[in-house]
């Protein structure tokens, strides 16, 4: 039986690199609607957007697909969240959603991510009891993704729980003869998770921790308050979301070719 579960997308109308990113056009719409409509095409009850303003909101009753069904639905959330997650926490508490709530963090700026992953990443949470989040990761084949901080390295147990996330190049094998390439096995992960919606109170509850501040990465405050991250291992990434002008180009270029 399929899991029972939301995927929430948390949308933020400012952003540094790339001015009204949601808002950009690909193709004929904007990219909160494309990433609304991947929602739809998984398996998920409902899809929540969690907009900080109206301008995006907008986008989507202006679209009649998205705005007559009733698995979309439209929650304002403060504008001075410092991360998606911290949204779903509020849109957790708006919608009274019970503790077992599986909700799926689906970032506003994936137009491209694959429906199937959505419910993948749910699926292996619901039938993960000890677990409190759901993730992925794919192997990492190149020393300059291995090096690049910005690639966010996550290092597993034989039960595929995770045990670190880092920016640094981990895991590291120590007698090999070439320092600079990649571990047999490292693997990158991919910033798609999937929630109890009891676990997200918890989270909204607790201070950055150190580990945390010292990477720069959320997902370290689950395991700094010893809560279990299980990991699907994929074979390669999905498609990669928009931060830059360039990716943006990018995916317009994969959307007109029809790919």
């Amino acid at each position: 039986m399929p899991a029972d579960f939301w995927v929430c997308i948390p949308a933020r109308l400012a952003s540094s690199r790339l001015p009204n990113k949601v808002l950009q056009t690909i193709g004929d719409a904007p990219m909160i609607v494309h990433v609304v409509r991947a929602a739809l095409r998984s398996e998920a009850q409902q899809v929540v957007l969690a907009y900080d303003d109206e301008a995006i909101a907008e986008c989507i009753r202006g679209v009649d697909d998205l705005s007559e069904t009733p698995r979309v639905a439209l929650v304002k959330t403060r504008p001075d969240h410092a991360s998606g997650t911290d949204r779903l926490v509020e849109v957790a508490n708006t919608l009274e959603a019970c503790d077992g709530q599986i909700m799926v963090n689906l970032q506003g700026d994936e137009p491209l991510m694959p429906a199937q992953l959505l419910n993948d990443v749910a699926e292996l949470l619901a039938h993960s009891s000890d677990a409190s989040v759901a993730t992925a990761a794919c192997p990492i084949t190149s020393a300059s993704e291995w090096a690049n901080p910005a690639a966010v390295k996550v290092v597993t147990d034989a039960q595929a729980r995770a045990l670190y996330f880092s920016r640094a190049a981990i895991p590291v094998t120590r007698d090999s003869a070439d320092a600079r390439q990649p571990s047999l096995g490292a693997l990158r992960h991919i910033g798609l998770y999937a929630y109890r919606a009891g676990a997200l109170g918890l989270y909204g509850q607790w201070p950055e921790g150190r580990l945390e501040q010292l990477e720069r990465l959320e997902q370290l405050r689950w395991l700094e308050n010893g809560h279990k991250i299980v990991v699907r291992h994929l074979q390669q990434a999905p498609p990669a979301g928009v931060d830059t002008a360039e990716d943006l180009e990018r995916v317009r270029t994969h959307w007109a070719s029809g790919l």
